[in-house]
């Protein structure tokens, strides 16, 4: 009896001893699945949600010790989508901590879902909305060319007007040195005023100025077409004969005076028969005075009549004394739809900051064939 109670006590200690030692892997079990990270602060986005910025994730605040984050941007609609980004597609390839803002988020808002993950399991929380991305504004437009006004003549003074532009832009200058054609042009530097004063070094070249017209974070930039050769300061000035300077070659609106006269001796229309089809022109008008001379920076200005029918348009006439004008068709071409022969311009070519009926200032009607039919 004894040795039998002996064996039973044994037994029970062995069962004893299995139940403790299960209990224990068990509690050891669920422990392990509860070590899994744990968000405590969710991620943020730094930075300014604007196309072309860089913004950068914050991966937030974790338990369980993470070994390793993995992030993925997501572009929601404008209200931001689900809290978790879960309903916000994917952007492709957008899985560093940082992302560049491109023109493909506008009218969206962001978010970032970072991945933890250590030894146990992972875990996904994603950060709050960006703002509403804003369409990037459209740059300013150039309707005048820039031009430059002063004499070519070492020690004077040069000053760039910025020409029209659309929306009101804020300016910056930057002068170019050029050769005596115009060509090879490099910046000076800093020269980047309104007005410049040659030097001797610009001494047998040109220059231009080139103008960045800048509104709301957009920029366009226009040049201007280049002054005459620049002349040593010790040389006197080419006289002048009637208003005209001597030689024989291209004259600067601004070298001629009166009792000189500009004269509009040359048209050309493209298309060269305006049609009933025809939605735009493209007239060149050149512009001489001094017996033939090209005339460079004259402001040639041309518009049908009657008004109307064809946007009016002033441009500056070139070293070769040839202005090119962009018109487009308006409502009230044709004036005579029933029997139109013949579009009419008013042409006018000046001297700019002269008094546009007085001075070398000139005037005439041009007519350009028209055939309705076609």
């Amino acid at each position: 009896m004894k040795n039998h109670s002996r064996r039973r006590l044994l037994g029970l200690s062995v069962a004893l001893t299995a139940l403790v030692a299960a209990t224990a892997f068990s509690t050891a079990g669920s422990a392990a699945q509860q070590a899994a990270p744990t968000n405590t602060t969710e991620p943020r986005i730094l930075g300014t949600a604007r196309i072309g910025a860089t913004l950068t994730a914050n991966r937030g605040i974790w338990t369980g010790d993470p070994s390793s984050y993995r992030y993925q941007w997501v572009r929601c609609s404008e209200s931001g989508g689900r809290s978790d980004g879960s309903n916000c597609p994917a952007i492709r390839g957008a899985t560093d901590q940082q992302y560049d803002v491109t023109a493909s988020d506008a009218g969206r808002r962001l978010r970032v879902r970072v991945t933890a993950t250590n030894a146990d399991g992972s875990a996904t929380a994603a950060s709050n909305a960006t703002s509403l991305i804003k369409a990037a504004p459209s740059a300013p437009g150039n309707t005048r060319p820039p031009t430059i006004s002063g004499n070519a003549v070492v020690g004077a003074t040069l000053t760039a007007s910025p020409g029209q532009w659309t929306q009101q832009p804020s300016f910056r200058y930057q002068w170019h040195r050029c050769d005596e054609n115009g060509a090879s042009c490099a910046a000076i530097s800093g020269a980047t005023e309104q007005t410049y004063v040659l030097k001797a070094v610009d001494q047998g070249n040109t220059l231009r100025v080139r103008v960045e017209a800048t509104s709301s974070g957009a920029t366009t930039a226009a040049v201007s077409v280049p002054t005459a050769v620049v002349r040593p300061a010790t040389a006197p000035p080419p006289p002048v004969v009637n208003g005209c300077p001597a030689g024989s070659g291209a004259i600067q609106v601004n070298q001629l005076s009166a009792p000189a006269r500009l004269l509009i001796a040359g048209q050309v229309l493209a298309p060269s028969v305006v049609s009933g089809n025809t939605g735009s022109l493209t007239a060149r008008f050149r512009v001489t005075a001094c017996g033939g001379r090209p005339v460079q920076g004259a402001m040639l200005f041309a518009t049908a009549v009657p008004y109307n029918q064809f946007t009016p348009r002033e441009q500056p006439t070139g070293s070769d004394g040839w202005a090119t004008l962009r018109m487009n068709r308006l409502r009230g071409f044709p004036a005579n739809p029933g029997n139109q022969q013949l579009l009419v311009m008013m042409t006018r070519a000046r001297k700019p900051g002269e008094n546009i009926l007085g001075g070398i200032s000139t005037r005439r009607l041009v007519s350009f064939p028209v055939n309705l039919s076609t």
